[in-house]
């Protein structure tokens, strides 16, 4: 935003350094208990928070892929659709909160800090 003394590249950088910090502190942590390099947890073997963690690996390629072709709006909706409804979310809240939560990211990152989101298949309707 204009007027400011940092860049755009600050917020970022503080929260980069705050999690390269806390990955440290973990490392060292798990250091001192000597206990194996990787340990899976235990419900990792159950099927539905397997299947949630698979969904939103997936969907986080689907909007790479699809944002700017389809636009932010429509992949938001659907993806936030598809992630609430595997969270137990019924038909009627899945819909509700898919679109409400993409409409609060686009007032929060479009219009209140100015980043650009695509468009997509709604150009025309751009404001």
């Amino acid at each position: 935003m204009p007027g400011q003394r940092f860049g755009p590249a600050w917020f970022p950088g503080v929260i980069a350094a705050g999690l390269g910090v806390c990955g440290l502190l973990l490392v060292v942590a798990g250091m001192r208990q000597r206990g194996p390099w990787l340990a899976l947890p235990d419900w990792i073997s159950r099927r539905r928070p397997a299947l949630g963690v698979a969904a939103v690996v997936g969907g986080l390629v689907v909007y790479i892929l699809g944002a700017d072709t389809f636009g932010f709006h429509i992949t938001g909706i659907a993806l936030l659709f598809v992630w609430t409804r595997l969270l137990g979310a019924t038909w009627r809240t899945a819909a509700v909160v898919s679109v409400l939560a993409t409409l609060a990211i686009h007032l929060a990152f479009y219009r209140a800090l100015r980043i650009p989101l695509p468009w997509g298949l709604l150009e025309p309707y751009a404001f």
